[in-house]
């Protein structure tokens, strides 16, 4: 007599697995080529002649994290980004998060959502190189928005430009003019405070308060704890400036 167990009609442990890699794999290759299609589109090009290349990637704990050039290394994350008010509370006036790594294509975003939130636009903005591009540059202009952001990053220990004395020359490019611009006295007063108005805040944000990491997975709730992380900043910023003296 043959006993027939209840659940014989399942694959083994063994095989059952084997068989949940490769459909997660073949979702992984989709959601690859879903993105390369994407990205033709968006290029002009034919998406169904398109292909993911080679070395792509995808994570299968968090598929909608990116890989991130940092100053450790590459790591396996997001990209936080925030725009801080020049005032001496260094408050935070706009953030969000984003899986594309780089910053060039965050900064209009960013200027955007301060005059959402603010009700009114900035009179200037002041970015590194890593924000430069001539789009970012006009688009600025164009909302009557003072840009200054550094067409190439500067060794720490280049010397100040000379200040240029006189009218622009005409027929400069959007590079030439910025570079011009940034060489002013007044362009280099700007420049000096780059570094004394966001860094700080990252730094305050990671090594006095200990946030390295997301603990959370997915876009959403990154973007939540992000939210979170920079709302108890600005909140300690606010009870620091209210009880001084």
């Amino acid at each position: 007599m043959i006993l027939r167990d209840p659940g014989g009609d399942e694959l083994p442990t063994e095989l059952a697995r084997r068989e949940s890699r490769l459909a997660t794999l073949r979702e992984a290759r989709a959601a690859l080529e879903a993105e390369a299609r994407e990205r033709a589109r968006a290029e002009g090009k034919a998406p169904d002649d398109a292909r993911p290349p080679d070395h792509a990637q995808r994570n299968f704990t968090d598929p909608e994290s990116r890989i991130q050039k940092t100053s450790d290394g590459f790591i396996q994350g997001y990209n936080a980004q925030i725009a801080v008010d020049g005032g001496p509370a260094r408050i935070i006036v706009a953030q969000h998060v984003t899986p594309a790594a780089p910053d060039v294509q965050e900064l209009i975003p960013a200027v955007t959502a301060i005059a959402q939130g603010l009700r009114c636009k900035p009179r200037e903005v002041l970015a590194d190189a890593g924000y430069w591009s001539e789009a970012n540059v006009e688009a600025l202009e164009a909302k009557g928005i003072q840009a200054f952001i550094a067409p190439t990053r500067q060794r720490h220990s280049a010397p100040p430009p000379v200040a240029p004395r006189g009218r622009p020359p005409a027929g400069l490019s959007v590079r030439a003019r910025m570079a011009r611009k940034l060489a002013t006295r007044y362009g280099q007063q700007v420049d000096a405070l780059r570094k004394t108005i966001v860094e700080p805040v990252f730094g305050q944000i990671t090594q006095a308060r200990g946030f390295r990491q997301f603990l959370r997975r997915g876009l959403q709730r990154v973007r939540q704890e992000w939210a979170l992380i920079c709302l108890s900043h600005n909140l300690l910023k606010l009870h620091a400036a209210t009880t001084q003296g």
